[in-house]
């Protein structure tokens, strides 16, 4: 067995397998980090191996590994729902609130079986549905269909089924932002498609002009590309920004005209940090403008890891699927699957709910704006305001003898090796995500915990003052 096993072995190389899923990356997993994990295991097995005592991994928005506790409404109803055989007992009374209760019996009422652990509808149990398109239309003030919601294992799975559906053979593309969120591109590199890049405007804050839309629109189809759809991530990630109302008109009306599918990651719709910037769906601003279901396609993805939950590891999330004809509805259908609710006024758990959302909101305000104005006080660093979403995505100016020193290696990548070297601190280049050619960028999260931001800062600025005066033209 164990020759034949090395022998069935020894044929599959990274020439022979699918050359779609060389092609795909995922910079926020990527090199950096991989390293970032060597020296976590080095500094544990020799404390003292290098010049600080801890990681601080900047690269990731997954808040709860780096100490974010989750809400406490939410783990209750959860705890109770995968164990209901505590609901009946006395002592469950005295730990857990009433209304988290009430939720957990409401929950597994709708589920068959009451069981967590089964299969459900392909599209997630209708229950929950007809509470999430309940939320929506509170939300926005349309209504909304169950029938319309898919329930998944976070926002990715919904994502991806997309792409698999739009995309038919290299010559369909979709445009994306550059900078994206590596998700997509490493998606539509998955499913043999064509990534059609447009480039947000860093002068305005990261904006999203119509006119580099045609643009690349137009050559795009000069090139023989029936591009499909349009991605728009609002907030943004990495680039923090919050779309104004009249510019998501204008990208609806684009889309109506041209006949894209459009993509919405709303998934921190909760994450706004300025006065001046609400969220508003596009499914509300298509609606506002008098188009219905009929009259543009529109898929808006959400999901629980991101937001304030946090709750990336529990993998929940829906899309919301209008503007299709029965026919295709049907086949998204069958590439469809699984799992996602909220305490209300009144409630017994409503008060410590919102006083647990807001801390976590305003603690993240004030963490970006920590590490927004010491980016801006660096030598050839300038940073853009984080509007939402969790994440800074700075611009560095490298002196032209680091960028000769880096090599073979991208400039931004050397400086955030040497960065990680140097500090412990993970950030992500932003040739992971896309850039200008010739700009150099990296992207922060916000999330390491308050208390730490202020080491962050200080060993970040020691660390970028001794680089840029090592490599000074």
């Amino acid at each position: 067995m164990s020759s034949s096993s090395s022998a069935a072995g020894a044929g599959v190389t990274v020439e022979t397998i699918n050359p779609k899923v060389v092609e795909c990356e995922y910079a926020v997993r990527g090199e950096i980090v991989i390293h970032a994990q060597r020296l976590q295991e080095e500094l544990q097995k020799k404390p003292g191996s290098h010049p600080f005592d801890e990681i601080l991994y900047c690269n990731i928005g997954n808040p709860q590994s780096l100490g974010q506790q989750p809400v406490t409404f939410f783990r209750e109803v959860l705890a109770l729902c995968d164990h209901p055989t505590i609901l009946d007992r006395d002592e469950t009374h005295a730990l857990f609130s009433a209304d988290s209760i009430a939720r957990a019996w409401q929950i597994l009422d709708q589920i068959p079986g009451r069981a967590t652990g089964a299969y459900s509808h392909s599209q997630g149990i209708k229950g929950l549905r007809d509470a999430i398109a309940a939320g929506i239309a509170a939300r926005d003030g349309y209504p909304c269909k169950a029938e319309d919601i898919f329930l998944t294992d976070g926002a990715s799975p919904a994502v991806h089924m997309m792409m698999q559906l739009l995309l038919r053979s290299e010559k369909d593309g979709i445009l994306c932002p550059i900078p994206q969120y590596p998700l997509y591109s490493a998606s539509i590199a998955l499913h043999g498609g064509h990534l059609v890049r447009y480039y947000l405007d860093e002068a305005t804050g990261w904006g999203l002009e119509i006119s580099e839309l045609k643009k690349q629109l137009e050559d795009a189809r000069s090139k023989g590309i029936t591009v499909r759809a349009l991605v728009v991530i609002n907030p943004g990630n990495p680039t923090g920004q919050v779309l104004a109302e009249e510019n998501q008109r204008q990208i609806v009306e684009f889309c109506k005209k041209e006949g894209l599918v459009l993509l919405a990651d709303e998934v921190y719709q909760e994450n706004i940090y300025v006065e001046d910037k609400k969220f508003n769906s596009f499914k509300k601003i298509a609606r506002s403008m008098g188009y219905e279901d009929q009259d543009i396609s529109l898929v808006s993805f959400q999901s629980v890891s991101k937001g304030y939950y946090g709750e990336c590891g529990k993998r929940g999330g829906y899309m919301e699927v209008t503007g299709f004809s029965t026919e295709v509805r049907e086949q998204i259908y069958k590439v469809a699957s699984v799992n996602l609710f909220s305490t209300e006024e009144g409630d017994e758990s409503y008060e410590s709910y919102v006083a647990e959302r807001d801390g976590i909101l305003q603690s993240l305000a004030r963490r970006a704006k920590a590490l927004e104005d010491a980016f801006n006080s660096l030598e050839g660093i300038t940073c853009n305001k984080a509007e939402g979403a969790m994440y800074l995505f700075p611009r560095i100016r490298l002196p032209k003898k680091a960028i000769e020193a880096a090599g073979n290696t991208k400039p931004d990548a050397f400086y955030a090796r040497r960065l990680l070297d140097a500090t412990g601190i993970v950030v992500v280049p932003g040739s992971g995500f896309g850039q200008v050619p010739g700009t150099w960028h990296f992207r922060c999260t916000i999330l390491p915990q308050e208390d730490k931001i202020p080491a962050i800062i200080s060993r970040f600025k020691e660390f970028h003052e001794s680089f840029m005066n090592e490599y000074r033209d």
